[in-house]
């Protein structure tokens, strides 16, 4: 669904590249994320896949298309969810996404439903200027979705929500690949990447470091131990290999008030500092 070889971006006064020599591909159907700090290059690559960026040299196609040879018609196919809402703040819920709907012709989700999806059902009449941040957050979410997109991009989808509108968000995600819809999500938020990224990127200062699946990075990077902790916060580590015939593990197993055992995979913010030697702030 997207290819994209060689993607270079400078912005006019910039001084060096933005993003220089980007390489991957996301297939049909994939959640993919773009995971790095503020000023990586996350969002400029976004920007440039929307359409929202000229001037760009290498090579990009999107849905078997080049990129270039795009017109106002891209916009039937994606949508784009930003971080930061923009919406007509003396209009309601309903009033905001009726106009946006009418820019679309052809199949859409109907205003109601798609509040619905989103936990908005309630608000569909108040003014958009009394939302909470969060609400206006899950708006802007909502209006990426009223013309059904095949290929979705979703910049910092759980920004300023709280746990339970994040975990609703995030199943929404799973709930759309599931009907067939591609999503590139750039985030600095790791538990959102590993919960519903199927492969993510690590880019930093505008340059892929890594990619591979949440599953795969950790437990290249991680330990190959398994910890058991008692109640009394005592605890023992045991190598993977050879576990089962581990008489010592299997002893252990037996000693009253074990309360836990976990294995020692690196978590994926773990990976990227290791990979990268940089955090996500």
């Amino acid at each position: 669904m997207i290819a994209v070889q060689g993607l270079t971006f400078t912005y006019p006064r910039g001084s060096a590249p933005a993003v220089r020599d980007l390489n991957f591909d996301v297939a049909d159907g994939e959640v993919f994320g773009f995971l790095g700090p503020s000023g990586s290059g996350k969002s400029t690559t976004q920007n440039i896949l929307t359409g929202l960026l000229r001037d760009w040299k290498g090579s990009v196609d999107l849905a078997g298309k080049p990129l270039r040879k795009w017109g106002g018609d891209l916009y039937r196919t994606i949508g784009v969810s930003f971080e930061l809402p923009n919406h007509y703040l003396n209009l309601t819920a309903r009033e905001n996404l009726e106009y946006f709907r009418a820019l679309y012709d052809g199949n859409a989700e109907t205003v109601a439903d798609t509040l619905a999806l989103v936990g908005l059902e309630d608000a569909i009449d108040q003014l958009v200027g009394e939302f909470s941040k969060g609400m206006k957050n899950r708006l802007n979410f909502a209006r990426s979705l009223l013309h059904r997109p095949k290929l979705w991009f979703l910049d910092e989808p759980t920004s300023g929500l709280d746990p339970s509108n994040a975990v609703r968000i995030r199943e929404l995600i799973r709930e759309r690949q599931q009907q067939g819809v591609t999503t590139l999500i750039t985030t600095h938020d790791m538990h959102t990447a590993a919960t519903v990224c199927d492969r993510v990127a690590f880019i930093v200062d505008g340059q892929i470091v890594a990619i591979d699946s949440p599953d795969a990075l950790r437990r290249a990077h991680g330990k190959r131990e398994v910890e058991l902790r008692w109640s009394d916060d005592s605890s023992a580590q045991f190598s993977l290999d050879g576990l089962a015939d581990n008489a010592t593990f299997l002893d252990a197993l037996r000693k009253p008030d074990l309360a836990t055992i976990h294995s020692q995979e690196a978590t994926l913010e773990d990976v990227f500092i290791a990979v990268t030697g940089r955090t996500l702030t």
